[in-house]
């Protein structure tokens, strides 16, 4: 059930123009109400937890990290909140396993206002936002991602493997993948050459 009065929403976004773009978008609507900004993931989760938002529109990438570290998270302190990713990245490879998280969506920056709004109101109704297929591939798969966020944290292949529930020869593939998918020739620079194409 939704709070009264309307949709309470908690943008979190770390560019201001963006931020104050969207807020100002979403007054203009009577059954939609911003209860609070926040610039990064650990602020999304402390304003969250005190402000109990019905949906939590978050950028996919935020200076602390990426959504897909930051919605187990909300998921935690406020289950019942919806989560609606906002990006202007809808192929970068973190929306997959961001909605295998726990988000219910994905809405992006240039998206009208009117379609951020039928959005917002979809993902509070339903628990859901249905939207198109990414334009383009994301230049690694999703799992390849998970492997890639990991070796990022600094985890061995052995250490990857029971995180992920595979065994040591997979994930040496989908790291040799991922490497050569970015140029790479060891650990450190595909850590650098994906945070270059904007994975990290």
């Amino acid at each position: 059930m939704l709070s009264a009065p309307g949709i309470r929403v908690l943008v979190v976004d770390d560019h201001p123009v963006v931020r104050d773009g969207v807020i100002t978008q979403l007054t203009r609507h009577p059954d939609i109400r911003v209860v609070g900004h926040a610039g990064d993931g650990a602020e999304a989760v402390r304003s969250t937890a005190r402000l109990r938002p019905d949906v939590v529109l978050l950028d996919l990438r935020l200076p602390d990290g990426l959504a897909v570290d930051v919605v187990p998270r909300l998921r935690a302190i406020a289950p019942a909140a919806r989560i609606l990713l906002f990006t202007a990245f809808p192929e970068h490879a973190a929306v997959g396993p961001s909605l295998a998280a726990g988000a219910c969506g994905l809405v992006v920056k240039d998206a009208s206002g009117t379609t951020l709004r039928d959005a917002l109101r979809e993902v509070a109704r339903t628990g859901s936002y249905r939207t198109a297929p990414p334009a383009a591939a994301a230049p690694v798969t999703a799992r390849e991602y998970d492997v890639l966020r990991l070796v990022a944290s600094g985890h061995t292949n052995a250490e990857i493997a029971t995180e992920l529930t595979l065994s040591p020869n997979t994930v040496k593939t989908y790291l040799q993948n991922v490497m050569q998918k970015l140029g790479a020739r060891n650990r450190a620079q595909v850590i650098t050459n994906a945070r270059a194409h904007g994975l990290l």
